[in-house]
């Protein structure tokens, strides 16, 4: 394990975890990352590899046929899978934040039928919120589900879905009046509906088109698409929890679970930028010594290395927040502000440290700097997050006066 961003506290069955998951991202992972970035195909050999680690399974109760193990063992695996190469910590992650969902609001029916098979990664998940018109906006959410006897119609067009093409269950977030009159609050007149669905492109399931990937900036090789819903028909038992009005507050509970992720991802990327830089740094000469010999590279490798630690810290508190039962809104909207900007100014400066030598797509830094401004936007915004911070802070803080 190296110096920085280590975790007091762990038992013996977590470090264990955490010491496979790194042996196998060092020989099955980073060995391979660049290559199959730069042909955006997808790992299917490495997520092989990760059902048989047992890690899509990892949180979802032993009862169940997981691990049943915490969110903050579940995110330094990500911290580990993101260091070797982050979109394969957005497979897993959008995974688990419907096993999640899944566990925590799910139906009885509804965890037997599903949770066992997610288990062994049998059922692969994904979740859907965005719209093409909107992004953090939820509530401007249009894509409707109408009830019809014992099903309900689906109808919309939603962005921005990871695992879109592999998965075989989304979790779809729509408007549903039934029950709830004109003039709701928009945020409790919205549904989360289970929808199956077979792996793949094109037309997957009567009414359900997935077309294929989006092609992206960085953040290859796992599929980014849209969803269209055009008459789609599922029973009415696949209604999250069973009932209607209840699927905002389901995502959110999701979401702070997906921040924690990106927070994750985030420290597993700088911590990967800064190994990148230190190393080089100690090869590369200039002006007859080694550049790490350098005060200015020095004073870089220090500010990198402080900033590995600081969001290392603050993920680890959001996860534990979020273990232990307690609100972790505002910890969780922390630490994915702070890792996600963190790590772009690490990767930038480990980028800075190879010097045109980062440009090229020979280094793997070049493939770093393309992904890290993901984590900007993903699970919402800068913005989004200092909003989130903002209220909350002044919930806890009211002016008594």
């Amino acid at each position: 394990m190296t110096r920085l961003a280590q975790t007091a506290g762990l038992d013996d069955v977590q470090r264990e975890i955490l010491s496979t998951v790194r042996d196998f991202v060092d020989k099955e992972i980073i060995p391979v990352a660049t290559q199959l970035e730069h042909r955006d195909e997808y790992p299917t050999e490495i997520v092989e590899g990760l059902k048989e680690l047992g890690l899509f399974g990892l949180m979802i109760p032993e009862e169940y046929g997981g691990l049943g193990e915490s969110l903050l063992t579940y995110a330094l695996c990500v911290e580990e899978i993101a260091r070797g190469w982050m979109s394969v910590s957005g497979i897993i992650n959008t995974h688990f934040i419907v096993a999640y969902m899944l566990k925590q609001h799910g139906t009885q029916e509804q965890k037997d039928t599903f949770l066992p098979r997610m288990a062994l990664g049998e059922v692969r998940g994904a979740f859907s919120m965005s719209e093409p018109a909107l992004g953090s906006d939820v509530s401007a959410i249009t894509s409707k589900g109408v009830r019809d006897g014992k099903e309900y119609v689906l109808n919309g067009q939603k962005m921005w879905l990871t695992n879109g093409g592999t998965s075989s269950l989304v979790a779809v977030l729509c408007r549903s009046d039934e029950g709830h009159p004109e003039g709701t609050a928009p945020h409790k007149s919205m549904t989360t509906f289970l929808v199956e669905k077979e792996p793949g492109f094109g037309e997957v399931r009567p009414g359900l088109t997935i077309p294929g990937k989006i092609d992206k900036m960085g953040y290859k090789g796992v599929d980014t698409t849209e969803l269209i819903m055009d008459g789609l028909r599922i029973p009415a038992n696949r209604v999250l929890g069973g009932t209607t009005g209840r699927g905002f507050y389901q995502m959110m509970d999701g979401v702070e679970v997906g921040r924690v992720n990106v927070a994750a991802r985030g420290c597993g990327v700088a911590q990967r930028a800064f190994e990148l830089g230190v190393s080089y740094a100690q090869q590369r000469q200039t002006f007859g010594k080694p550049i790490a010999q350098h005060q200015a590279i020095q004073f870089k490798l220090a500010e990198m290395a402080t900033k590995v630690e600081a969001a290392h810290a603050m993920m680890v508190n959001a996860a534990r927040k979020k273990d232990s039962g307690e609100r972790n809104d505002l910890e969780a909207g922390m630490a994915k502000y702070l890792a996600s900007e963190y790590c772009k100014e690490v990767v930038e400066d480990a980028f800075r440290i190879h010097g045109g030598y980062g440009f090229s797509k020979e280094y793997e830094i070049e493939r770093l700097y393309r992904e890290a401004p993901m984590l900007l936007i993903g699970e919402g915004t800068a913005e989004i997050q200092k909003m989130i911070i903002g209220r909350r802070l002044l919930e806890e803080y009211r002016f008594q006066g």
